[in-house]
């Protein structure tokens, strides 16, 4: 068995399965009809072989086969027949006056399974809901509330940086973002300069952080001390990227110090 890590471009999402090298032909951006344990079968297109990776595959889900055009025009289907199901949705939500808002609906591909996925500031109720899209639909359905974050993913946007947003160009998770990344950064703590605009932190803090971790560790902490031509004085900056930090005498008189000759 070799592994290959198809995309979905229903939520931008990544997934690894298994397959049969010597009954199946892949390569990348070949669309294939995998067997996902959560969802069924699935239309993707494969991101990138795998076959040197070093994983226990038994736990992996499986290529069910390349897709054909047939397929292919099912998926269309699927995603017009998605758009239909989000007006109706919507309209069962105002009807039974739920504080929710839909962001999307998916059909698996062999249409076993609706989901929905919802944005709600606090936990709703929608039993009735869920039984009414079922009789409308007459499939299994699935309602699924996401962050805040889920939402800028959908709608997308630039960030501060002028670029697309990352959720909605290339993340296809998100990871854990705190606020000691901005200190450990020396970024200011400003709201407006830490918050993307789904109003939580930018998930751009976690790329380079373990890098200023791994550089600070020769450097004196801010507010430590540290003897200077036998004198004992006070850390008040540190500049990570140049390896210097600011030291402050009796005085009151500052000096740059550089962390490779000290």
């Amino acid at each position: 068995m070799s592994v290959v890590q198809v995309k979905f471009d229903s939520n931008n999402q990544l997934a690894l399965f298994k397959y049969d090298k010597h009954k199946l032909v892949l390569k990348n951006n070949l669309t294939v009809i995998v067997d996902s344990s959560t969802r069924g079968f699935l239309f993707g297109k494969v991101a990138s072989i795998l076959d040197d990776l070093n994983i226990d595959e038994s736990s992996l889900d499986r290529v069910v086969r390349v897709s054909t055009k047939k397929d292919y025009l099912q998926y269309l289907s699927n995603i017009e027949d998605a758009k239909k199901a989000i007006v109706k949705c919507k309209e069962l939500v105002i009807k039974h006056n739920l504080s929710m808002h839909i962001l999307d609906a998916n059909y698996n591909f062999d249409r076993s399974q609706l989901l929905f996925r919802f944005v709600a500031d606090e936990r709703v109720d929608f039993r009735q809901l869920a039984r009414d899209l079922g009789s409308c639909f007459k499939t299994r359905i699935e309602l699924r509330q996401v962050g805040i974050r889920d939402k800028a993913k959908e709608v997308g946007g630039f960030g501060p940086c002028g670029r697309r947003l990352c959720c909605s160009s290339f993340l296809s998770s998100f990871d854990s973002v705190s606020i000691n990344m901005a200190k450990n950064q020396n970024v200011s703590l400003s709201p407006s300069k830490i918050n993307g605009v789904c109003g939580r932190l930018l998930c751009c803090l976690k790329y380079e952080n373990d890098m200023y971790s791994e550089m600070k560790e020769g450097l004196p902490s801010v507010g430590s001390n540290v003897f200077i031509n036998d004198e004992d004085v006070k850390v008040v900056s540190v500049d990570v990227l140049k390896n210097k930090y600011k030291v402050m005498f009796d005085d009151k008189s500052l000096l740059e110090v550089d962390n490779n000759d000290s």
